[in-house]
């Protein structure tokens, strides 16, 4: 594996799913990718997520940055495979947009990586009692606020094999549309992880605003399906550029 880049911990993501034809996502889909689909029967389902999450005890290149140990992120992204010329399959996602509230992650992620990172005003909140867990994540575009926020059982459960949630949670490679037609790739190394059963949820989101009039569709249209993982703590690898 490539060299350490980052070393931080996820926690708390509430991944919502919406269903999108897969040739919305041609503008982003870097070359040398193809869709990973989740199949249901007969039916193949091309997904796009709508992620928050608290970022937590980040280090960069094995130091903590002042400030920026601590944030959270609200990203939209997408599922993709690679066949790498040894033969083996990784499968893995690409980020349309990411949101932090931190002007110096998103200076590093664009400057070295050309990830769309864009830094956006940023709150939540984590609240839990003996019967019930609430997160929330919001962020501020454009002077409104727009928000991701669940409702669930407090008690953690396995993912099932062969699941949705697997499918959604168990991407671990990046990768990254560059300049002049590249593609980067970077691996991500995590546990797997454990999900808490939604009772509620409730998405105040401009898709159009935030993403593009590609997405605009998904202002009227409920998720697929929706989740709140525990998360972990988690490894990124320097990015390496693909053999054109």
């Amino acid at each position: 594996m490539s060299n350490t880049f980052l070393t931080a911990e996820w926690r708390k993501l509430i991944m919502a799913q919406y269903e999108v034809a897969p040739a919305t996502l041609a503008p982003w889909l870097p070359p040398g990718l193809s869709l990973d689909l989740y199949s249901t029967g007969d039916t193949a389902h091309c997904y796009v997520s709508l992620v928050g999450f608290l970022f937590d005890r980040v280090r960069v290149l094995g130091l903590p940055i002042p400030f920026h140990t601590r944030f959270e992120e609200v990203n939209l992204r997408f599922y993709i495979t690679r066949t790498s010329p040894d033969g083996n399959r990784k499968r893995g996602v690409v980020f349309v947009r990411e949101f932090v509230p931190r002007a110096a992650i998103t200076l590093i992620a664009r400057s070295l990586y050309e990830e769309p990172y864009t830094t956006l005003p940023m709150r939540h909140s984590i609240a839990s009692t003996p019967g019930t867990l609430a997160v929330s994540y919001s962020w501020r575009h454009q002077q409104t606020w727009h928000s991701l926020a669940v409702e669930a059982d407090p008690t953690p459960q396995p993912i099932a094999p062969a699941s949705e949630e697997e499918f959604i949670t168990e991407h671990y490679w990046g990768y990254t549309k560059r300049t002049r037609g590249a593609t980067s790739e970077y691996a991500v190394q995590h546990p797997r992880w454990q999900i808490y059963p939604i009772r509620n949820f409730t998405i105040q989101a401009d898709f159009a605003g935030l993403y593009g009039p590609a997405f605009a569709a998904l202002n009227h249209q409920p998720p697929a399906s929706i989740l709140l993982a525990e998360g972990s703590p988690v490894t990124v690898s320097e990015g390496t550029r693909l053999p054109g």
